[in-house]
């Protein structure tokens, strides 16, 4: 039997409201988390509340707050304190690496053991990669290489990519939002050259300006007051689906400092940016 045009026309709208309420339309402001090195001033105890506080449930931790090496009895209890708060500790990093693969064996372990999806790290020597690949595939859990400076190791978009090219889909990147933006690069663009390979984003912003001698200099700023090209990257993020993290990070220790007012603003400037995107 056929509806009537008016009650058809109010289940269509239930329908959409349905769905709008729904995590089917859910943005980018859900994929908000926190980098804990933007609390690097707080103990762990104080990273739980401050989370809770903000309404962040997914945390990248530092070893600050976690030790990938320490005791099991220590993680246990940590695991067990986020687990009551409501938290996850999603990824770990930047972690530090060898060329002694059994020394690497420890953080997936760890990692293993906390549920952790992606591990970042940043090795100094390109060898590594060998047997961080062969973890990744042995644990099935994700490698991101992080980016510093233009300078540093993997600061140039185009040496990441060489190294993450041929080997298991499980490497790939962890984008440094503010790094990326500090070299003049366009991250929606860099972004999208990774061609699907990035996994985690440290939601960083920097001012670059130049120096009387013409260098460029960069200095942290809340996000979204800097040069990043945030709202070209997010449109992007979008459009391709992207189902990783944004992690609020800042390298400034005056935001660290207080980082409360720091955090807020990003996860505003997110919510904002994301509803004028849709």
């Amino acid at each position: 039997m056929k509806l009537p045009l008016l009650r058809r026309g109010l289940v269509a709208i239930g329908i959409a409201v349905a769905l709008r309420f729904s995590g089917l339309t859910a943005g980018l402001v859900d994929q908000v988390a926190i980098q804990t090195w933007t609390l690097r001033n707080l103990s762990f105890e104080q990273v739980v509340e401050f989370a809770k506080r903000h309404g962040v449930t997914e945390l990248q931790m530092i070893g600050n707050h976690m030790n990938p090496t320490a005791p099991l009895e220590e993680t246990k209890r940590k695991k067990a304190v986020l687990d009551a708060a409501g938290l996850h500790v999603y990824t770990f990093g930047v972690a530090g690496t060898s060329l002694n693969k059994e020394e690497n064996r420890k953080l997936f372990e760890f990692a293993k053991f906390m549920g952790i999806q992606v591990i970042v790290v940043e090795p100094g020597d390109f060898r590594i990669w060998d047997n961080l690949e062969a973890l990744a595939k042995e644990y099935d859990i994700k490698v991101a290489v992080h980016n510093h400076g233009i300078k540093s190791l993997y600061g140039n978009p185009a040496v990441v990519r060489q190294i993450i090219k041929d080997r298991d889909p499980r490497i790939g990147v962890c984008m440094d939002i503010g790094w990326i933006t500090s070299a003049n690069l366009d991250a929606a663009q860099v972004y999208k050259d990774y061609n699907g390979r990035v996994f985690d984003l440290h939601l960083k912003d920097k001012v670059v300006k130049k120096t009387e001698k013409g260098d460029d200099v960069s200095m942290d700023t809340h996000i979204g007051e800097g040069n990043a090209n945030l709202k070209g990257l997010f449109k992007l993020l979008k459009s391709t689906g992207y189902k990783g993290r944004l992690a609020i990070e800042t390298d400034s220790s005056e935001f660290a400092m207080k980082p409360d007012d720091f955090v807020a603003k990003a996860k505003e400037f997110v919510a904002g940016t994301d509803a004028a995107t849709r």
